[in-house]
């Protein structure tokens, strides 16, 4: 599993001209576009979430748990993308969508069942995805 990591003072995403989840302006937040490879499980998808939660790049070295920072969850394929041949990305190391989906969603479940106020996208729809990057900050995270 792969977490690209934003702080953020807002964020959102849209579907069909529909905002179906957001962070709305506050202090700071995190967009988090996560990733899933074949052999991620339920067990790495909590630790990924205990690891983003006690991440501590907010300000004055303070982690999303610290300040109850709210977080955005999207599904992004794209980040197992191999682009190392040619012009064309490769999708081979991105898990398919049922092996996906509920990886993302125990991500999120974790995020929530930690104290996260945890807002998310659409897995597989096509998604706009909005933010405010604040520094900018932004880490990719593996286990």
């Amino acid at each position: 599993m792969r977490v690209l990591v934003q702080r953020v003072t807002s964020a959102s995403v849209t579907v069909d001209d529909a905002v179906v989840g957001e962070i709305r302006p506050a202090a700071q937040g995190l967009l988090a576009l996560v990733g899933v490879t074949h052999d991620d499980d339920a067990a790495i998808a909590t630790r990924m979430a205990e690891k983003l939660w006690g991440l501590r790049i907010l300000d004055d070295q303070r982690s999303a748990a610290d300040i109850g920072a709210p977080i955005l969850v999207v599904s992004q394929f794209t980040l197992y993308a191999n682009t190392v041949k040619g012009r064309r990305p490769s999708w081979n190391a991105a898990a398919p969508a049922p092996v996906a989906q509920p990886l993302v969603q125990a991500f999120a479940e974790a995020l929530r069942a930690l104290g996260a106020e945890v807002a998310e996208g659409v897995f597989g729809a096509h998604m706009q995805v909005a933010s405010v990057n604040d520094g900018p900050v932004t880490l990719m995270l593996e286990l």
